[in-house]
This record gives structure tokens, sequence and C-alpha cells, in this order.
């Protein structure tokens, strides 16, 4: 293919547009090993798209007003996995919970913002800019990236396409394919190998883009490895809604992140997701579902990276409404959980458990500000001042690490 076509179709393609995020093949991250900070952290951010349950998730199950709020969705004493004489795990989360025995698993409980947003989309952009007083065009981590030098390798999401959350003002993180590729009628594996041979007269940028689509293939023989591994769950299955989510299961991402963590990759920050929570009708059976499809991977995921210096932090944009509605569900809502496991986290409940009986409209009112999380995360994970990354908060969870 000579010089002029392929850049033609290159821009055709969309691949080389600059500022949105960079397509990276897995062997462009593991190559920067030689560059890894042996005492750096690394994070790992879970996304649950579509706005988890949160009362369904950590359950206040000793509080009357929780069952008489939720006749049908409520689960009582004997079915929650306790975590104390109050709140219990939902029963899907036998992974989780065995980590919080273990003292491994920190539940901040009552996480919101001012102001609360019940959109999806705003309100997910609240938490992936860190912003929740004015519009912003950067993500929070976009943020800490452009500090951190602009290298988008340090930032990496195994995501169909690149959050928000690491878009920065001058650099972007990278975005690695998964999934399944399906070619276009009458172009072979070899016409797209084709495609990412070196061209005389091209830049570096052009030839890194071209690349991009022969590493596709590669691609998808790593991911053949991943999800025909021992460990594979069979029933595993994407789970993704309008609001968001990865084409690819959870547990095939964080499986993918294990490989980057394990080769010592100098990414400091990964980016995960799992969608399917926007339930508002027949919550119960279909949320135990989808917090399945979290507590396996994550739990064992958890365990693999024991050995390694890994802080994993897992968010939903939303909890939903304390009342149920009509048709056995819940509806948009406000303060939620946050979950963090990993590398130094003290295990244990915090944050003030939001009321359900003193509520904003029939919502919660949020106890801790979602912030504090961040600025911890940035200044003990990521070794980085959180005040120029969140418009000067510092204000960080108390006694969260051993």
């Amino acid at each position: 293919m000579d010089v002029i076509t392929r850049r033609r179709f290159l821009a055709a393609s969309g691949v080389a547009v600059a500022g949105a995020g960079t397509a990276l093949a897995l062997r462009d991250i593991l190559a920067t090993a030689p560059d890894r900070d042996p005492a750096a952290r690394t994070l790992v951010l879970v996304t649950l798209y579509g706005g988890n349950d949160g009362l369904n998730t950590v359950i206040p199950y000793a509080d009357p007003a929780y069952a008489a709020a939720r006749p049908a969705l409520a689960y009582d004493a004997g079915q929650v996995l306790k975590l104390d004489d109050a709140f219990g795990l939902n029963p899907a989360m036998t992974g989780l919970h065995q980590l919080y025995q273990d003292k491994k698993l920190a539940v901040v409980r009552g996480v919101g913002y001012p102001k609360p947003d019940r959109s999806h989309f705003r309100s997910m952009d609240i938490w992936q800019t860190g912003r929740p007083d004015h519009p912003e065009n950067t993500g929070w981590l976009g943020r800490w990236l452009d500090a951190a030098g602009g290298d988008p390798r340090l930032a990496v999401s195994f995501e169909p396409v690149l959050p928000p959350l690491l878009a920065g003002a001058k650099s972007a993180g990278a975005t690695v394919p998964g999934g399944a590729v399906e070619l276009p009628k009458n172009v072979t594996a070899a016409q797209l190998t084709a495609l990412g041979a070196a061209a005389p007269g091209e830049s570096a940028a052009q030839a890194r883009a071209a690349a991009c689509f022969t590493d596709l293939t590669r691609i998808q023989d790593l991911m053949h490895d991943v999800t025909a591994s021992p460990d594979a769950d069979d029933d595993s299955e994407p789970a993704a809604t309008a609001t968001g989510g990865a084409t690819q299961s959870l547990e095939s991402q964080l499986a993918l992140v294990a490989k980057c963590v394990e080769a010592g990759a100098a990414t400091r920050v990964y980016s995960v997701s799992l969608g399917g929570f926007d339930l508002h009708a027949d919550e119960k059976q279909a949320q135990e579902s989808q917090l399945a499809k979290l507590d396996k991977p994550l739990a064992a995921f958890a365990a693999r990276m024991a050995a390694h210096d890994v802080v994993i932090a897992v968010y939903s944009e939303f909890g939903r409404r304390v009342h149920a509605n009509a048709s056995d569900g819940t509806d948009h809502g406000t303060a939620s959980n946050v979950l963090l496991l990993g590398a130094g986290i003290r295990g244990g409940l915090y944050g003030e458990p939001p009321s359900l009986t003193d509520l904003d409209e029939g919502d919660l009112k949020f106890t801790t500000d979602f912030r504090d999380v961040y600025a911890t995360l940035l200044a003990d994970v990521l070794g980085s001042d959180p005040a120029p990354t969140l418009n000067g908060w510092t204000t960080r969870l108390d006694d969260v690490w051993v």
C-alpha cells in the first residue's frame, strides 16, 4: 500500500486523530517495564455503569426503615453476608465478604457530592471529571497524567472507548482494544496485517497509528489465551447498557491488567468497567447477577495481585432511591458506596451511613464527598498532590491505610 493511500485510509478510519486517546497494543504497555519505579503503586479503577443500588449492595439490614421502604426488595438478616450487627453485603458478594473478614476490604458509605444530578450522563461526567461545582472537559486522572508527563502508557483503559476520566488538557491515556474483531467484507487478516507494515516517508505518529491495525490481531490472540484459561468463568458474559460498560467481561479486563502488572509495566492507572446496573424493574435477582459478575473476578484479581502494590477502587455514578418503585425496582438516586481493596488498605466500614428517614426529596444525603476518596488515591497511591488536580481539594479519608 503506497503512502498516500495509506494516509488517506488512516484519516478516514479516525485512528490517527490527535487528542482522542491513543490505541495501543499490549506490547506497547509491556515494553515500559524497564522504566517502572519499583516503589510506585498502581491504581485500578472499576466503574459500575448504570447506577448500582448501594442499599442492596451494602445492606442496612438492621434498620427497620430499610424493609419498610422496600417490601419486595429488602434482604433480611438471615440472607445478608454480615459485616457487623447493622450492615451486610449482598448474598452474591461472597468473595468480597471474605476479603472484608480478612480486613482487606474498606467500605466507604454515603459517598456523593453537593447538589446531586440524577442523570446518568451528567452524574458520571461529574464523577469522572472530579468537578461537581461546574462543567469540566478534562478527567481527574487525565489532569494527573498531564502533571506526570503525559505518556499515554501511564494510564490505560481496557474499555472500548477512552473514558473521560483519562482525558487531560495536554494529553490522554491509552486504550487497548478488546472484544471480537469483525473485519469488513473482502478484507482479510493478511490485508489488516499489511496495513501495519512500515511505509517509507511517513511520520512516526502515522506509523504507530497504522500499527494499531496489526495490533488488533495480536490482541485477539492474547484475549483467546486469557479467556481459555482454566480459571475463566464460562457463564460470565459481557454486561453493558446504554449508560456504558465494556464490551468484554470484567474478568477478561482484569486478566489483562494482571498480565501487565505481573510483567512490571510502568502503567500507574488502569480503567476497567462493568455495565448493566440501571435496574428500574425486577431488580433483586438481576442485581445479584450483576454483583456476582463483579465479585468473583474482583476477588480473584485481588488474590492474584496480593504480591503486588495494587489498589482497587470501585464506584458507580449514583445509588438508587430509598423507596422501591411500583415495578420492584429502584429509580435514580444519589449517595452510595465506594469499595477500596488491595495493598495497604485497612479493611472496615468508613463514613457515616446516611439516614434512611432524613432524606433529601426522597434521596439519601451524602456524608462523604467523593473528592475525599480521590484525594486519598492521588496522594497515597499515585504520590501526587491532590490540590492541582482537584481544584484545591485536599481532604482525605481517615485511617484507611494500614
